[in-house]
């Protein structure tokens, strides 16, 4: 009988009803069916709430976002880096590399991120970089550009964050590490992440400067092919 609060959840999604009243109606008719209080049950909604806070930020941050960028922030944040001729699309993701890798190393891995900070910022960033330098950037590249921001972000996540001694796979190894009675000192594990974390910011690093250069083979040659307008042209 207890399992009837999952029939009504799934009745009132099947008709579309508003998604926060099912829920409640669901969890106050399962406890109550289970013969819990109903004050008890009110303490349950109270303290799932106070220990899941943090999830609303969350949620919060998605139609923030997405206000911005209709507000015109993608187109901003490019036409800010157009103006600075030494950018290109490897330098704008190779300092952002940095940026994520350290953050991540000092455990703020919420400092970056693909639906916070790459698509908004810094894949603008990059375009408008390339645009600045080669003038309007083919659809197919544009997507590459897009590609290496994304993977900016997750090389300097996964490498930095290993060097933060609170992390989870720290504490996973030093856990499987104790239960076979192997001594092992987080803060040593942490410590030998530096020189991959090292290692893998120049090997990417490479891998963007090799980038730029792909990008003025292919789009400076359409760009020195492309013949001027002429006035007859323009009328």
């Amino acid at each position: 009988m207890v399992l009837i609060g999952v029939a009504l959840i799934i009745i009132g999604f099947a008709l579309r009803l508003n998604s926060l009243v099912v829920v409640t109606v669901a969890g106050l008719v399962t406890g109550l069916i289970a013969g819990m209080p109903i004050k008890e049950i009110i303490t349950q909604f109270g303290e799932a709430f106070t220990t899941n806070r943090y999830m609303s930020i969350l949620i919060v941050t998605l139609p923030v976002i997405g206000l911005l960028e209709r507000s015109g922030l993608q187109n901003q944040a490019g036409h800010l880096v157009s103006k600075i001729k030494a950018a290109t699309a490897g330098r704008i993701l190779t300092i952002y590399l940095l940026i994520r890798e350290i953050g991540a190393a000092l455990g703020l891995n919420s400092i970056g991120g693909h639906p916070q900070t790459v698509r908004p910022l810094i894949a603008p960033m990059a375009e408008g970089a390339a645009e600045a330098k080669y003038g309007e950037v083919p659809e197919k590249e544009k997507e590459e550009i897009r590609a290496h921001a994304a993977a900016a972000d997750n090389i300097g996540l996964f490498f930095g964050e290993d060097i933060f001694v609170a992390v989870g796979a720290i504490l996973l190894m030093k856990g499987f590490f104790d239960q076979n009675g192997i001594e092992a000192d987080p803060i040593s594990m942490a410590l030998w992440g530096i020189p991959t974390a090292i290692f893998v910011f120049i090997v990417h690093a490479i891998r963007l400067y090799f980038f730029d250069k792909k990008l003025d083979q292919k789009l400076r040659g359409k760009t020195e092919n492309t013949p001027p307008i002429s006035k007859k042209d323009v009328s």
